[in-house]
């Protein structure tokens, strides 16, 4: 299973560790990803893999 946003597409975003002496080593970055149940538009409550900005801003229904 992938960490994506299944709202906005949100994923890991890779790049360099840069250390004082400046060396560069690969790392990653993982997006804030939660498993959270979103109401759909026909009403059914589903499990989806969201990021916290798209929780935020209230691009989803929350399941009560």
């Amino acid at each position: 299973m992938s960490r994506k946003c299944e709202i906005c597409g949100k994923g890991q975003v890779s790049g360099n560790k840069v250390s004082h002496s400046m060396r560069h080593t690969r790392r990653k970055w993982n997006a804030n990803i939660q498993n959270i149940r979103i109401v759909e538009e026909n009403g059914t409550v589903r499990r989806a893999k969201v990021c916290t900005n798209c929780m935020k801003s209230g691009k989803v229904n929350r399941a009560i």
